[in-house]
């Protein structure tokens, strides 16, 4: 079938029988149709339906190359460097409906899955692997266009550096037997962001796995058997865009994902028992590089949402010409376009790989990723200290429909906006980086790629110095 619509998102998720708790109650109904979920379901579905926008649909859109069908551009492997230009571009027209809020749109996964089929002959003449799974499911999904939460990490049980969890009690989800069906997986993973709202979940062990039996890879649908989403509280306070601008429509939700007894079929195995391959595959493949290149691309469109919030705050309230404002915008503007000019960097030095992918360069990505979790914390601090006490006392919708609307339109107007205008600026402001979910947004870019240290240490033992001490070596000897 060829790209999928926002009509068929919502009926192929709304019938799965995916079992989702959230504030202690089993979700009941269609999740499309429910607080927590429906505000962002929609966002989805609007992106998928952009894939048919006689605008946009080249550019949302390619041939595949086993049906000639028009599917998806998040799952086009590049070939050249016009590809990857093209598969930014779409990146980041999706990334505009939500402002860069939702890190976990489709093309996030769509792009891992893409990623690891490229690699997939990395895994050849390994242990308990199965490239051609990769491969096979990979295109399946890409003709499907079909949907991914996904979990890469254990529970945070004890982080010290010699803890063993007991092996007679699953908490980190493990193997626990191998039937003539497939694996079966018992106890937890974290963090599935739209977990329950996709058709199916990505299980992958990466570089911390000790353990055989937590050394895994694979997908499953959501409503699978023995599959349970356990949600945090939801930040969706109220279906009112005017009261909740962000958080009613891009709020994805995160949940623990348990596994009790699942079962998982063969054919949807792509590597099990397998400390090598769950160490090695993802670091040697082009999940990196792709991965990085989406999330990046999907930062800057976030930076500029930034930036478009900043300067409306600063000419509601007229206070463009004092330096100090100056300067704050002009941090705003110095992220942007750092982030913009390592982005086109890492496509202005893309090389093909082995197996015939132009990659993006991952050293100006990995710049990029460890300047924005630095970055994007001082975006808030600015936006608070531009807005101050106008944070403080903000009506609601309710409140500008009822009789005091008379009172709020005198003192609450600006020098540039009227008071409804001025109120639902300061409202996004606030939501974006005040509210449970604008909170949440800060935590997700300060560890979206992990620990923020090990990110700058990887940089520091990864990046070439050689030639430039080499320079000084030189200099010195010549001295």
């Amino acid at each position: 079938m060829p790209a999928i619509t926002g009509k068929n998102y919502m009926e192929r998720v709304d019938q799965l029988d995916t079992t989702v708790w959230i504030d202690g109650s089993k979700l009941k109904g269609k999740k499309s149709e429910s607080l927590a979920f429906g505000g962002v379901m929609k966002t989805q579905a609007h992106l998928y339906d952009l894939q048919y926008d006689k605008n946009l649909v080249e550019l949302m859109t390619y041939t595949s190359p086993t049906t000639g069908n028009q599917i998806g551009t998040s799952f086009m492997q590049p070939r050249t460097k016009d590809d990857l230009l093209k598969r930014r571009k779409m990146i980041q027209e999706w990334a505009k409906a939500s402002g860069g809020m939702m890190g976990r749109s489709p093309d996030y996964m769509n792009t891992i899955l893409m990623a690891l089929a490229s690699s997939s002959p990395l895994l050849k003449g390994m242990e308990h692997v199965f490239p051609d799974n990769v491969v096979r499911f990979y295109e399946y999904a890409r003709e499907k266009d079909l949907s991914f939460t996904h979990t890469f990490i254990n529970p945070q049980v004890n982080r010290s550096q010699l803890y063993i969890e007991d092996p007679e009690e699953a908490i980190s989800a493990r193997i626990v037997d191998k039937t003539k069906d497939g694996l079966l997986i018992k106890g937890a993973r974290l963090l599935a962001t739209q977990g329950g709202i996709t058709d199916e979940i990505i299980v992958l062990a990466t570089g911390g796995v000790t353990n055989n039996s937590q050394a895994f890879a694979f997908s499953i649908p959501s409503d699978t058997t023995g599959l349970k989403f356990i949600c945090r509280e939801s930040f969706v306070h109220g279906q009112s865009s005017f009261n909740y601008p962000l958080s009613s429509r891009f709020e994805e939700m995160d949940s623990v994902v348990v596994f009790d007894h699942v079962l998982v079929p063969w054919d949807r195995v792509f590597y099990y028992e397998n400390v090598d391959a769950a160490r090695t595959f993802v670091n040697d493949s082009s999940f990196q590089p792709f991965a990085l290149h989406q999330v990046v691309a999907r930062q800057v469109v976030k930076t500029e949402f930034v930036l478009g919030v900043v300067q409306q705050l600063v000419d509601a309230i007229h206070i463009s010409e004092y330096q100090h404002v100056q300067e704050k915008v002009a941090e705003v503007i110095v992220g942007l376009e750092t982030m913009k000019a390592l982005l086109v960097q890492s496509e202005l030095d893309a090389e093909m790989d082995q197996w015939g992918c132009m990659r993006p360069s991952t050293v100006p990505l990995k710049v990029a990723i460890t300047y924005f979790p630095k970055m994007y914390p001082r975006f808030g601090e600015i936006v608070q200290q531009l807005g101050a006490s106008g944070f403080v006392s903000l009506p609601t919708e309710n409140d500008f429909n009822s009789e005091i609307r008379t009172d709020l339109d005198r003192y609450l107007q600006s020098k540039a906006k009227n008071a409804e205008e001025r109120v639902k600026l300061f409202r996004l402001a606030w939501d974006m980086t005040m509210s449970a979910f604008g909170t949440r947004q800060t935590l997700y870019e300060r560890f979206f790629f992990g620990d923020p240290v090990r990110l700058t240490s990887d940089l520091y033992c990864t990046y070439n110095k050689e030639k430039y001490t080499k320079h000084i070596q030189d200099f010195l000897d010549k001295s």
